[in-house]
């Protein structure tokens, strides 16, 4: 049964309506520039995205790129050395 009262709740409550929506991880910001920048590459272009800028490391950053990519049906590539991750869109040829 719904809201019966067997005893001592463990964890709180709130309202539904209260409970965020959607999921902003903490890779969000970078992956969106990082997306809004493939959207104006030229093609044969790549970023050049500094490994220093990707406070979480570049594979966590990786994965959520391409979390973010294959949800919206995206095809990027990417590469890195010591200094860069470099992304760029893939014609998938």
């Amino acid at each position: 049964m719904a809201g019966s009262k067997n005893g001592a709740m463990n964890f709180k409550s709130m309202q539904q309506a209260d409970v965020p929506q959607g999921r902003n991880g903490k890779h969000k910001g970078i992956v969106t520039k990082i997306l809004s920048d493939l959207d104006q590459l030229k093609d044969g272009a790549a970023l050049k995205v500094p490994l220093a800028q990707l406070v979480e490391g570049k594979e966590n950053v990786r994965s959520a790129l391409n979390r973010a990519t294959r949800k919206s049906h995206r095809r990027v590539a990417t590469a890195s050395d010591d200094e860069f991750l470099y992304v760029w869109n893939d014609a998938g040829d």
